[in-house]
């Protein structure tokens, strides 16, 4: 057996081709790749008619704040939605994909969708990818087996469980959860509750930030709260911006340019359209 034989991991084993190709790069003087640092809070929880989700409304491109509003809270279905974690634009697909899906389904049954179904396609597709699908999920919704409230994790995991976070805040929000979360919680309580878990995210992860969204499901409706508290609101007024210096054209130069069919290539015949 010849090294290069031995190098190739076998079918269904592990490989670590990459963490040969990082150890090359370090020793060569380069930066090994660093793990991507997404932000985010997103939360849930069930009370006794439906389901609550929330989620803040900041995006970041690393160190940049790219939107102060954005939507985190994704549709899925009238009676199901999903809240989204990682990288923007796989939350995004991956959420449209399975909303579609999930309408050619009710086409085709005429029934209302269950939760378990968006749970499955879900979860499906992240742990087809193993990760690379960078999509952390809170999924939420009541069907004719009443409310439901899953966490799905980008290699396809899932949890059932009475309240949830993920992102980048969640160790934040999370502690107002466990030290405030009962059984039987009203409706406003619960909005309360998942209002402040979002906040607890928003001011103490750098990654989370401006607004609060929330979605209350309950049987046979839905209401998606756009900006239901915001607690960062602008201590200045904005004030247009004016650029009187202009940048100064030096010297202009026209190339005109050259018809195809003159042009001769060496060695061969002249180029013609």
């Amino acid at each position: 057996m010849t090294k290069a034989t031995m190098d190739v991991p076998e079918k269904g084993g592990f490989s670590f081709d990459l963490c040969r190709r990082n150890e090359m790069l370090v020793k060569k003087g380069a930066h090994a790749p660093s793990f991507l640092k997404t932000g985010t809070t997103i939360v849930g929880l069930v009370f006794p008619d439906g389901v609550i989700l929330g989620a803040d409304t900041r995006a970041t491109e690393g160190p940049i704040v790219a939107d102060k509003n954005c939507e985190k809270i994704h549709f899925m279905a009238p009676n199901i939605y999903c809240c989204g974690a990682g990288t923007a634009a796989d939350t995004e697909a991956v959420t449209d994909m399975v909303s579609s899906q999930l309408k050619l389904h009710r086409y085709h049954t005429g029934r209302e969708s269950r939760v378990v179904t968006a749970l499955t396609l879900l979860k499906s597709h992240l742990f087809n990818y193993q990760g690379h699908v960078s999509a952390a999920l809170v999924l939420g919704g009541v069907d004719v087996t009443g409310p439901h409230l899953h966490t799905i994790y980008p290699h396809g995991s899932t949890d059932t469980l009475p309240f949830a976070t993920m992102g980048s805040g969640s160790l934040a929000a999370m502690s107002v959860f466990e030290s405030r979360y009962r059984e039987n919680l009203s409706r406003d309580e619960g909005i309360q509750l998942v209002t402040d878990a979002i906040e607890a995210g928003i001011f103490n992860d750098l990654g989370s930030g401006s607004n609060v969204d929330v979605c209350v499901i309950t049987k046979g409706h839905a209401e998606y709260i756009r900006n239901h508290r915001t607690p960062n609101p602008r201590t200045y007024p904005q004030k247009g911006y004016t650029f009187p210096k202009k940048t100064e054209v030096l010297f202009t130069k026209v190339t005109p340019l050259i018809d195809v069919g003159d042009v001769v290539v060496e060695g061969g015949d002249a180029m013609e359209e």
